[in-house]
């Protein structure tokens, strides 16, 4: 009877699980279709206000590119001496080179009122007005070309084919004969036609034009051209035209565009249209397509929300069936767990929910155990890998360094001997080799101050003397420096100095030596080419966006605090071309102790303290170091960020105060 109750609670819980589910189940189901036709409708809006705004450009870019053809053409001799021959050959010669669709060209005498020269017969296309033309032309004008008159073309209508819309226009433009004065005018047809469509997922829309009067100029139908807003079922035209007229574009959605049950939606932008020279008339400019056009996909969403319900519910039936069996024998369940764990998935957990409160004690106790036991066993392989990879690098850093500490004291050693062994022929050649011994010694006690640098950085032993210093002298000494190497491998140094003194808080012998780390890097890796050298002034850090900055530079943690959005920068950029560092390794060269290659048998020396080192120093200073590379023969930027002192006022906009005067080095050729 145990068993049989408790099959029976199973099975009622289950069931009122799924009576419960089910009212939810459909209550997404709506609330998931209204917010994708939301979704859908709001994304149609924003496509058609696009639409409308490149309909407004493609008008007004038609009328500017005809109204300069025209006044081009009318500057021939041609067209100024009046010559009716000559003129309707050039008319005809110039309708189909002209840079939009014109139906007639027209050229007549504005004072006597006779056509001239026509491409379309005895029609005749009136010019209303020449308001705003002077009377003699005048040569220094600079605006002498844009002086013309656009007017809607009421009388010579064009056939429009169905749901494609039209904007039927007459452009004018002043003709002076050969004395200057105003005689002539010279009259172009036009048909200013948009690609027009409503197909579904393009919502390109059909085009509709209203002039600030309130009147249909264009309209997907023929018969509403002409008419007044005034008289649309729909009001909300007057609303779009009153946002037009405050120089405003969004959507809106309609009715009564071609009947007054389809639902539309419109997208509208203003265009200003020059009238005359005198006059300007702002014009609306709509895409509309019908809801229904809109909502296309909505269709497929509904589909796959029906299915997916059917699918839930028709889960929900076989969860009922399958799992109101006996769920006994919990005790073999445990049983079995525990003999496979050494080979059991590591998402997998104890079997729980039993309702003996013991066993499921017991349940929990194993798998923290388990859990526990896999923790330690990631410790173990985690520090096991930590320590091949430290063993590695030693490695690698003890034959490195014997490598760096054999090779100056091999020189020193040569140098001296060959001194003492008197093999030199004169007292110039003993000098040469003692400075070479010089030199060597040099970088020998480079690469021990390194060490011990490095080996402070990481006992926080190094002292700072911090203070406020000129940014430009740190950079002009560090440049001077490298000079020499650079002019001994043919390479330029571009120097994009700052005219301003930037003032920072650092210790200037420590910056002075990360900035001749970083030179000589770029000198020593750059073969061909040579180095630019750029500082400007910005009002974050950021090296080389988020992510890049995150794995190159950044602080000790790793993470970089950007909440300090006013506080001032100067970013100082050291470019090359030479090699590049392939991007799977750049994240390893701010570390002690590593480079890209860490063989004995390299083509580069080093010990790969420079950039860890400097790394250090810059962080202790406040600033911030990153490193980018495109790859291999692509270059290498180096940047580096030090806040300035807060008495210097920091630009809004870096773009607007970079500093982009470039002064080449002296030195080199």
């Amino acid at each position: 009877m145990a068993m049989l109750g408790q099959s029976s609670f199973r099975r009622i819980l289950l069931l009122r699980i799924l009576l419960l589910s089910i009212p939810i189940l459909f209550l997404g189901t709506g609330v998931t279709f209204r917010k994708a036709r939301t979704s859908l409708l709001n994304t149609a809006k924003i496509n058609l206000e696009q639409s409308a705004i490149r309909k407004a450009e493609t008008i007004q870019a038609s009328i500017n590119a005809l109204s300069n053809a025209l006044a081009i053409a009318s500057q021939t001799t041609a067209l100024r001496t009046g010559s009716s021959l000559p003129a309707k050959v050039f008319l005809n010669q110039l309708q189909p080179n002209l840079p939009a669709e014109v139906r007639c060209l027209q050229m007549k005498d504005i004072w006597a009122g006779q056509t001239i020269a026509s491409t379309c017969g005895n029609q005749v296309a009136t010019l209303r007005s020449t308001q705003g033309w002077p009377r003699q032309d005048n040569p220094t004008d600079i605006n002498r070309l844009k002086i013309h008159t656009v007017e809607v073309d009421n009388t010579h209508t064009v056939a429009q084919a169905d749901m494609a819309s039209q904007l039927n226009l007459i452009i004018s433009v002043p003709v002076y004969n050969e004395q200057g004065q105003l005689r002539y005018n010279l009259a172009a047809q036009t048909v200013i036609k948009q690609r027009e469509g409503a197909e579904p997922w393009l919502l390109q829309g059909y085009t509709i034009v209203i002039n600030q009067d309130g009147k249909f100029l264009a309209h997907p139908l023929s018969d509403r051209v002409e008419q007044d807003i005034s008289q649309e079922l729909d009001g909300r035209f007057q609303d779009i035209l009153n946002n037009i007229n405050r120089g405003e574009s969004g959507a809106r959605q309609l009715i009564g565009v071609s009947d007054a049950e389809t639902e539309w939606i419109a997208g509208f932008s203003p265009v200003a249209i020059p009238i005359n020279r005198n006059e300007e008339q702002t014009w609306a400019v709509l895409a509309v397509t019908t809801t229904e056009s809109a909502l296309q996909g909505l269709e497929e969403i509904k589909q796959i929300l029906l299915i997916l319900t059917a699918g839930l519910l028709a889960a929900h039936l076989l969860a009922m069936v399958y799992m109101a069996r006996d769920l006994a024998m919990p005790i073999e369940q445990l049983g079995k767990y525990a003999l496979r764990i050494h080979r059991r998935d590591s998402s997998e957990r104890a079997p729980r929910n039993f309702r003996i409160r013991e066993l499921n004690h017991l349940a929990e106790v194993l798998d923290n155990m388990v859990g526990r036991l896999e923790e330690r066993a990631k410790e173990l392989e985690s520090a096991w890998q930590e320590a091949e990879a430290a063993n590695q690098l030693k490695s690698e850093f003890l034959a490195n360094t014997s490598h760096e500490l054999r090779t100056p004291l091999n020189a020193i050693i040569g140098c001296i001997r060959l001194v003492k062994d008197g093999c030199c022929d004169s007292h110039e050649e003993e000098v040469e080799f003692l400075e070479q011994a010089d030199k060597a010694a040099i970088h020998l006690l480079k690469i021990i101050n390194d060490l011990l640098d490095i080996q402070r950085i990481e006992e926080e032993k190094l002292p700072l003397t911090m203070e406020t210093i000129d940014l430009r002298q740190i950079l002009k000494d560090a440049v001077a420096l490298e000079t020499v190497q650079v002019n001994q491998k043919g390479l330029y140094l571009n120097v994009k100095s700052l005219s301003h003194p930037i003032m920072i808080r650092a210790d200037a012998a420590r910056l002075r030596q990360v900035l001749l780390n970083v030179l000589y890097n770029a000198v020593k890796f750059t073969d061909e080419g040579g180095i630019t050298v750029e500082a400007r002034i910005e009002r974050t850090s950021t090296l080389f966006g988020a992510d890049k900055a995150d794995k190159n530079g950044g602080d000790r943690n790793g993470h970089h605090n950007d909440d300090e959005p006013t506080k001032g920068w100067v970013i100082l950029s050291v470019q090359d071309t030479g090699i590049g560092i392939d991007p799977n390794q750049q994240h390893k060269l701010f570390r002690p102790f590593v480079m890209v290659d860490g063989t004995t048998t390299r083509k580069f020396e080093g010990t790969g303290l420079g950039l860890a080192i400097s790394r250090n120093l810059i962080e202790l200073m406040g600033g911030r170091i990153g490193l980018h590379s495109e790859g291999m023969e692509q270059g290498t930027t180096v940047k580096i960020a030090l806040p300035i002192v807060e008495a210097i006022a920091v630009p809004a906009h870096s773009e607007d105060n970079a500093v982009t005067v470039q002064v080449e080095s002296s030195a080199i050729g």
